[in-house]
């Protein structure tokens, strides 16, 4: 089960965010902090807050949300100019895609929502928000998992890349069945085919009049991430207290090495590979996904608050 949450962000933008839940079990196969005994009244679940990357919405989470909500309260928010988020348009010398508004629209989740102390988890573009946020506030954060996301600054190049790609694409697509096919397959930017990319963006197009296309534009996404490729962000990085799990995909765009030197400059980091996974491992390889993330956020967060 879903239901929507209501958040406002700042400057009063707002914000969608989603709570994730499984139906609790019962009989025999029932485990302990799969939901509430007859008798006796739940315990308050010690909340979990995911924050997706560039492009992405709440709803990519849902599978790791589910299981999550077993032991904890699971919430997954669009993020601004995301999925069902408001698209912000910034006033006169405002920049509404500044990397401090996403800190904060983050933030107003976890203290609106009652989630703390919460643990965050971020893929991509989410992971750098949720590491920014923990060293903000770490009076906020519990715990921390940072998915496939570099400390060190992209450079320029890998910007114009970026806008270079964007305009490759063959907008409008015909078919939800094509925008599978185009990114998961044919798109030139591909080394060898990747089924879950093609999941990942059928989540992100709706329908109109000429086909489908993104439910962002793509103009925005660029200026979203004009915020943080020209800078690096290991001095954030170092002031995150809490326990911090960096995990990768063998495939993916986080290199091992720096991956291993953000776990040193973390106070409390611990290092993970997910197999055979690449960027979207969360997508790609969800079992081992799973058997990577569970016990750390077991031996770091109680399930009951």
């Amino acid at each position: 089960m879903v239901r929507r949450l209501d958040v406002t962000g700042s400057n009063g933008l707002r914000l969608a965010a989603w709570e994730f839940s499984d139906m609790p079990k019962s009989g025999p196969e029932a485990e302990p902090g799969d939901g509430p005994r007859e008798g006796r009244p739940p315990a308050p679940a010690n909340g979990v807050l995911l924050l997706h990357g560039l492009m992405g919405r709440a709803a990519h989470w849902a599978d790791t949300a589910r299981w999550l909500s077993g032991r904890y309260r699971a919430v997954g928010l669009d993020q601004r100019g995301h999925g069902r988020s408001e698209q912000p348009t910034g006033g006169e010398g405002q920049d509404p895609y500044a990397r401090e508004e996403f800190v904060a629209d983050a933030e107003a989740a976890i203290e609106q929502l009652g989630l703390a102390p919460v643990a965050l988890i971020g893929h991509s573009m989410g992971a750098l928000t949720a590491w920014q946020l923990a060293a903000k506030r770490p009076d906020l954060v519990h715990a921390l998992i940072i998915c496939d996301m570099k400390a060190a600054a992209l450079g320029e190049q890998s910007q114009r890349e970026w806008e270079e790609w964007f305009t490759s694409w063959p907008v409008p697509f015909a078919t939800l069945a094509d925008v599978r096919r185009w990114f998961g397959e044919d798109d030139p930017a591909l080394e060898r085919p990747q089924p879950s990319r093609g999941d990942f963006f059928c989540e992100v197009m709706t329908e109109r009049e000429d086909g489908w296309g993104p439910l962002f534009s793509r103009r925005q996404m660029l200026q979203v991430r004009e915020a943080w490729v020209h800078d690096a962000h290991w001095d954030e990085l170092a002031r995150v207290v809490c326990p911090t799990l960096v995990v990768r995909g063998i495939d993916g765009e986080l290199g091992r090495a720096e991956a291993q030197e953000m776990v040193r400059v973390l106070p409390r980091g611990i290092y993970a590979e997910v197999p055979e996974a690449g960027h979207l491992m969360h997508l790609d390889q969800p079992a081992d996904w799973r058997r990577v993330v569970e016990p750390f956020l077991q031996a770091v967060l109680p399930a009951d608050g």
